[in-house]
């Protein structure tokens, strides 16, 4: 029996290896377009098609799944399972009728909570203190299929989006194998979801400017859950600058205002206690330590203010 993965990013790439490492036959990876992106146009190819090439894995790159070449393919392929990890489509139903033991998902968070594109962000941007992984049955609707095994994992104060997606990345990895084998061994059925659901719509570019005026807990989190991407981003004067890394501090201060310097750090104003910034990245130029930063345009403490 043979299984049909669906996968583009990085995320995927741990499910993807776990099957091979675990003798499952895969005789076809289905991934997004190469698509051009960047400055000079560059040609970005999805990291689980360079993976799959590297294996000699056959791969397809549709663009559209419902092309009708594309899914005689799948017909004449006859998978046990399709596995879907981050693909970035929804499927049509024809697709998802067509494998034997159906369409297996990996999401990354304990279902219904945070049904959409971006769970794992979500998670930190709401503070969060547990998450997990999913592997459910697909159907029709966004995220909303039965549940086969969920796997918890503890957000720890430190994480950010990069880190999570590493983290649960390896723990999708280990749930998909072991949910094929609870299925195929008749120990796992799947089960509807239950409880009242959330959703975690994609991040937008626009959407990383922080607000002084929330809590430092939240800016904290907000930071965490926008890095790496769009990353977290505020104004000195008309400068744009990236937040990187930062954390909580005791104290009060008016939002924004740079309240004190602390080492290679920042202290600054919210509504709520202090944020202490580490790491900053000026628009156009490299990661540099806030306190370097600071030096560079002359900041005077309870006087500069970021906006």
């Amino acid at each position: 029996m043979s299984i049909v993965f669906f996968g583009t990013p990085t995320f995927a790439l741990n499910s993807l290896e776990a099957l091979l490492k675990n003798a499952e036959h895969i005789p076809l990876v289905v991934t997004q377009p190469d698509r051009l992106g960047g400055r000079g146009h560059k040609v970005f190819v999805p990291p689980v098609k360079e993976f799959s090439v590297c294996r000699g894995i056959p791969v397809l790159q549709p663009s559209s799944i419902r092309e009708q070449g594309f899914i005689s393919e799948l017909h004449r392929i006859k998978p046990e399972f399709i596995v879907v990890v981050a693909y970035g489509r929804i499927l049509p139903k024809e697709i998802l009728d067509l494998p034997s033991g159906g369409c297996i998902n990996v999401h990354g968070s304990l279902l219904p909570r945070y049904r959409g594109a971006a769970p794992i962000q979500r998670a930190l941007l709401a503070g969060d203190k547990i998450t997990g992984v999913t592997i459910m049955k697909m159907d029709e609707g966004l995220d909303t299929g039965d549940i086969i095994l969920k796997k918890e994992l503890i957000i720890e104060q430190n994480d950010t989006s990069q880190s999570l997606f590493e983290k649960l990345s390896v723990t999708g990895a280990d749930a998909i194998v072991e949910a094929l084998k609870g299925l195929r061994d008749g120990l796992m059925w799947p089960y509807p979801q239950s409880g009242e659901p959330s959703y975690a719509p994609p991040l937008r570019k626009d959407e990383g400017k922080i607000n002084w005026n929330r809590s430092a807990q939240e800016i904290f989190n907000f930071i965490r859950g926008m890095h790496p991407w769009p990353s977290a981003y505020t104004f000195l004067g008309n400068e744009r600058i990236k937040v990187l890394k930062a954390s909580c501090y005791k104290g009060a201060g008016e939002p924004g205002v740079v309240y004190e310097f602390s080492g290679d750090s920042l202290i600054v104003g919210t509504a709520d206690g202090l944020v202490k910034i580490d790491e900053v990245q000026p628009a156009g130029k490299c990661v540099m330590k806030a306190r370097a930063f600071a030096a560079g345009r002359r900041l005077r403490e309870k006087h500069d203010k970021f906006v």
